[in-house]
């Protein structure tokens, strides 16, 4: 068996287990350089929460590797940008998970990243950005943005337009996760758009607090109402 597909086995039974929280510090038994195209790989799992919990394990491998070389990390985001370039043929599916668990976690990632992850939901000529037309991606970097948001919000609050026009997008988990930033980032500004989107009753399945979670877009503005006190 080679290696990647050892370690992918590995970490894959770390990351399915129940306790999975409990048993990542075993992750640090691999360089952080080894772990990533498992983790890679496994963002794509048939299992739903293995590819969250990836995303959450990036995020710390990201981490160990900018204490290693910032660098190497450098490469590494380049990568996840590269993944999410035309020219990848589309094989950016949950990259933005990865980008914005990674921010989160890592402020010299953060600080040097922060510009390129909002700029894929930058959707007019006024701004040079790397708009997403795709829309089942482009709701992994609300996620993604959301998830930054939580720990950085001064990074994602020049965005702040985008994601009130983002309220209105066709796509649900959008609408909600776009909602989540609105409060996150402190946008007072867009009260009345939140309030009208309190009876959103649509369906959201989503990843908070490293759980998976069962909520409404509706139910996801009204906590971000909430959070403008």
């Amino acid at each position: 068996m080679s290696r990647f597909r050892q370690v992918k086995r590995e970490v894959r039974s770390i990351l399915a287990l129940e306790n999975w929280q409990e048993r990542l510090e075993g992750l640090e038994q691999w360089p952080a350089g080894i772990l990533v195209p498992p983790l890679l790989s496994l963002r794509l799992d048939r299992d739903e929460a293995v590819r969250w919990h990836s995303a959450t394990a990036f995020g710390l491998t990201a981490a160990r590797m900018v204490e290693a070389s910032m660098e190497k990390a450098r490469v590494l985001m380049r990568t996840c940008m590269w993944y999410m370039n035309e020219e990848s043929g589309n094989l950016g599916w949950g990259i933005p998970h990865f980008m914005g668990e990674a921010m989160a976690v890592s402020e010299r990632i953060a600080s040097e990243y922060h510009k390129i992850l909002v700029s894929y939901i930058f959707c007019d000529e006024a701004c040079d950005g790397n708009y997403l037309e795709h829309a089942e991606l482009r709701r992994d970097v609300f996620w993604g943005l959301a998830r930054l948001a939580e720990v950085r919000p001064g990074l994602v609050v020049h965005g702040e337009r985008f994601f009130t026009a983002a309220l209105n997008e066709d796509d649900a988990f959008s609408r909600a996760h776009a909602a989540r930033t609105l409060g996150l980032i402190g946008a007072d500004a867009a009260r009345g758009a939140l309030d009208g989107l309190c009876a959103d009753s649509a369906s959201v399945r989503t990843y908070l607090d490293r759980e998976l979670v069962d909520t409404t877009v509706g139910s996801m503005a009204a906590e971000a109402l909430e959070s403008l006190g």
